[in-house]
């Protein structure tokens, strides 16, 4: 058949995990484990050294810290329940032999059957093994918080990242100016605790940093993490809108399905406005076409024309 015969493969699917994941309860309390972490040491912090600088006249550190502690745990415990773009269970009676095809920014993807959920994938939708769902326009799966990261928490991740940068590094700027004031004074648990506090969070600085920089690339371009190194085709990526539009789809865009409406629509219009394409073979993995010329061996409506989204 002319439009699948050269499908190359878009991108790899990730290897999954063992078989035998960890019992729930263990992810669930490492990342309840992150959230008292944090308030425990935010609580330190307040107490002691943040406490000297206040009782001294330095309000301006206790008002910038404690506003970006607000939106750090915030954004944590938005991100924790979050929905990261989950797509419910199909019926049984969607067929996994029918091919259906989707475009997207004058490219062709081949939607991916799941047979964990019982429907057609739509584009950059993968089904996590850790969570058991498939989740639309997947990033990543991010065990700080045991959630998957997507289209509808993908915000909430970024701004958990910026903040916590953010947060990390005021508190060791209070911190260090802490200790520089009183550097005359006998060592007591106030510079306890703000040598406790500092060394943390120097070290999440230059992870946080980097992991910022990277996202922020990706956003840029369009990318996502769970593709790895694969690139599309003739250099082109058709989920690209540019960097502006990029990120505006990303942090301030309505949060309703991609792609979820036209892949429902599609798979339900089969039976009786589509000619089904039989006895093809196709991979497992996503994989995109140049737009081709109608012909009777091309998904095509029964009138002889290209259906158009």
């Amino acid at each position: 058949m002319p439009l699948l015969k050269d499908a190359v493969p878009l991108m790899k699917e990730p290897h999954p995990p063992p078989q035998a994941p960890l019992p729930w309860i263990l992810p669930s309390l490492f990342a309840a484990f992150n959230v008292v972490l944090l308030v425990v040491f935010s609580g330190l912090f307040f107490a002691f050294p943040c406490r000297w600088l206040a009782q001294n006249g330095e309000w301006a550190f206790p008002l910038v810290t404690g506003l970006l502690c607000v939106l750090t745990i915030f954004s944590l415990v938005s991100l924790n329940f979050s929905d990261p773009g989950i797509l419910h269970q199909g019926s049984n009676e969607q067929s996994p032999m029918m091919v259906q095809v989707m475009w997207v920014n004058h490219r062709a993807f081949r939607l991916q059957w799941c047979q964990k959920c019982c429907f057609h994938r739509p584009p950059r939708t993968y089904h996590c093994p850790w969570c058991n769902i498939c989740v639309e326009d997947f990033d990543h799966h991010c065990k700080w918080v045991n959630n998957c990261i997507g289209h509808r928490n993908f915000r909430f991740f970024m701004l958990l990242v910026l903040s916590l940068f953010l947060y990390s590094g005021a508190m060791l700027v209070t911190c260090l100016i802490f200790l520089v004031r009183t550097t005359h004074l006998p060592f007591t648990m106030d510079k306890a605790i703000a040598i406790l506090v500092a060394v943390p969070a120097v070290g999440f600085l230059l992870p946080l940093f980097l992991l910022l920089l990277i996202q922020a690339k990706s956003v840029s371009a369009a990318e996502r993490s769970y593709e790895g190194k694969c690139r599309y085709l003739q250099g082109y990526n058709p989920f690209d809108h540019g960097c502006a539009s990029n990120w505006y789809l990303t942090i301030c865009a309505p949060l309703g399905p991609k792609y979820m409406a036209k892949a429902v629509w599609l798979q339900r219009m089969v039976g009786s406005d589509w000619a089904p394409m039989q006895n093809l073979h196709f991979p497992m993995c996503t994989s995109v076409l140049s737009p081709p010329a109608p012909t009777s061996e091309s998904l095509q409506t029964r009138d002889g024309s290209p259906r158009e989204w």
